[in-house]
């Protein structure tokens, strides 16, 4: 794993953009990264604050406080708009963006294996069009379980099937169907973050280490799609997407303004 010292802060000046070659690459592999958003001691001090003023409250989703806690934390929501990520995407879907949902993906020691999957199989978004990031919040490494994905597997959409038992997950991909020799490891420092398409089959084993693994996921699309129950699973009553960046002509989705703290 690459050590990295704390970053100089990024602004919407400075923002990053991706090459043209970039773009091309993720279309082709369904991915990119990994990419710094910022130092591995910037990062050690926002996970103090995640485990201290983020994780131990409930928050808008008192059945699954892991959930969507941009919407009510603005260290969250700041993570994942940041100007290093937002000028990124906005090669990829435009100045429109929106954030309908985030995630800590928590797998402590002996946690289940997440099967593999496309999330656009569980998600309630007409058209399925999502950019996805996973940012690592503690080191994540394949002892810990680090994500694992299948560059190309975006291109087609994969039968789901009830899971064997054991998994973290209710369905996952036609086990048939899924290229396991073309599997990617994707190792993190604190502090960085890939971006994968919603069809990437992606998946991570068991946790058989002695370390947690922790990452934020966040969810983004443009305005003209559609939520289209923003208050069942998996999403959650008040539930409500984000705009960060560009304008909303369309009105479609149950907005919230960022927190303020």
């Amino acid at each position: 794993m690459q050590t990295s010292v704390p970053l100089q802060p990024v602004t919407e000046r400075s923002a990053p953009s991706l090459s043209r070659e970039e773009v091309r690459q993720f279309h082709h592999l369904g991915y990119l990264g990994p990419y710094t958003a910022m130092g591995v001691e910037d990062m050690a001090a926002i996970r103090d604050r995640i485990e201290r003023e983020v994780l131990p409250t409930t928050g808008w989703n008192a059945r699954n406080p892991l959930q969507s806690r941009h919407l009510d934390h603005r260290l969250v929501h700041d993570l994942i708009a940041s100007p290093e990520i937002l000028g990124r995407l906005r090669r990829l879907i435009g100045e429109d963006i929106v954030v309908w949902a985030s995630y800590f993906f928590t797998k402590e020691p002996g946690g289940k294996e997440i099967p593999w999957h496309q999330d656009a199989n569980f998600w309630p978004i007409e058209p399925p069009l999502n950019i996805s990031i996973w940012m690592a919040v503690d080191e994540v490494t394949t002892e810990n379980s680090c994500v694992q994905i299948v560059p190309g597997s975006h291109r087609r959409v994969i039968r789901h099937l009830p899971s064997r038992d054991g998994m973290a997950f209710g369905e996952e991909a036609d086990p048939a169907e899924v290229d396991t020799d073309a599997a990617v490891d994707m190792e993190l420092s604190p502090g960085q973050y890939f971006i994968f398409n919603e069809r990437l089959l992606h998946h991570s084993n068991a946790n058989t280490s002695d370390r947690r693994r922790m990452g934020l996921s966040a969810r983004y699309t443009v305005p003209f799609v559609n939520i289209l129950d923003q208050d069942g699973p998996p999403l959650f009553p008040g539930h409500a997407c984000v705009l960060v960046s560009g304008s909303d002509r369309f009105g479609l989705n149950r907005m919230a303004e960022p927190p303020s703290a």
